[in-house]
């Protein structure tokens, strides 16, 4: 197999996920489009390799823009347009099956605002010629973003270690995957997909490209604060029943702290020292009443998860695509 990765030009599809990119859109794909010929120039990549754009449900013109792309750079562009926003997850899943169909030997997940360094593609193809299935792209250098962002990054991926779950820290979804590990990630069936977490766990041999992540180009980040907690929270929910055991763990914790209390207020009355005070109580009652409502919501976030498994309600819906095939697809 690692013969054959050295001795024959792979089949490339990047895959770019875009929810209203229409204004870096156009930049996107002249400079992918023109990465690719390079490497198609230099035997790197095969003639049928292209640029694969995935519209999850935009609400400005992006999908017609793709449209437009597909007919001036012919045959170097494909895109998928979903029916409604199903979120950046679904959206890159969604491309890597496509591609997987399309028949690549290898994908590349980049986000449209090319924040990733499109330059770190071609050590990427490099490693993959070298026999590498996995090649994840990490940043080495954060300047563009806010130390707070930097901050609750780092935080993230030192919980999620913590919990047990193998991520690659400072890396989001920049990365290749060869078409065996492709096969391997179609074999998971859950609908909450967390990528950083599925795809280190099928265990591949794995190699990383250091880039340094430049700033936003145009338009605005579609992931602010509040989808950056949704999504941590995702994470911790999708590979670690820790926080159940925490739950377990408090409510032992509490039991023995209630025994002393106890044993505390015997030991007043006996005394003669009990002296009726509403402050304890209503503490105890605040700290206790809190405790449930935080054991209940993370025993919410597991159960609400098993709903939406157990319906099994496709993924998406594809509505439209062009440059590989017509038929509309649900997964």
């Amino acid at each position: 197999m690692e013969k054959e990765k050295q001795n024959i030009a792979p089949i490339c599809v990047i895959v770019v996920p875009c929810f209203n990119e229409s204004e870096v859109i156009d930049e996107s794909a002249r400079v992918l489009v023109s990465k690719i010929t390079q490497l198609r120039n230099k035997k790197k990549i095969h003639a049928r390799s292209r640029v694969l754009f995935v519209d999850d449900g935009s609400r400005d013109d992006t999908w017609e823009k793709v449209k437009t792309l597909e007919k001036t750079y012919k045959h170097d562009i494909a895109g998928i347009k979903f029916a409604h926003n199903k979120g950046h997850q679904n959206a890159v899943y969604a491309g890597l099956m496509q591609a997987k169909d399309f028949g690549c030997d290898c994908a590349i997940s980049i986000d449209a605002d090319l924040q990733d360094d499109a330059e770190a593609i071609e050590s990427m193809i490099d490693a993959y010629h070298e026999g590498v299935d996995i090649v994840y792209g990490v940043r080495n250098n954060r300047d563009t973003d806010t130390a707070f962002k930097r901050g609750t990054a780092h935080m993230f991926y030192r919980m999620m270690s913590w919990l047990g779950t193998q991520t690659i820290p400072d890396h989001a979804d920049f990365r290749l995957m060869s078409a065996p590990v492709i096969s391997a990630l179609s074999q998971y069936q859950e609908s909450n997909l967390f990528l950083r977490g599925l795809v280190p766990d099928l265990g591949f041999n794995s190699a990383r490209v250091f880039y340094k992540r430049a700033a936003r180009q145009a338009g605005e980040s579609k992931y602010p604060l509040g989808k950056m907690i949704a999504f941590a929270l995702e994470g911790v929910t999708s590979f670690s029943v820790k926080p159940i055991r925490l739950i377990s763990c408090l409510g032992v914790l509490s039991f023995f702290v209630s025994i002393i209390a106890l044993i505390y207020t015997i030991t007043s009355v006996f005394e003669g020292k009990a002296v009726a005070g509403w402050g304890s109580i209503m503490a105890s009652v605040w700290l206790l009443g809190s405790c449930i409502l935080f054991a209940l919501g993370i025993l919410g976030e597991y159960i609400g998860k098993i709903y939406t498994e157990v319906k099994h309600r496709p993924r998406y819906i594809i509505e439209e695509q062009i440059g590989l095939s017509e038929n509309p697809i649900a997964q």
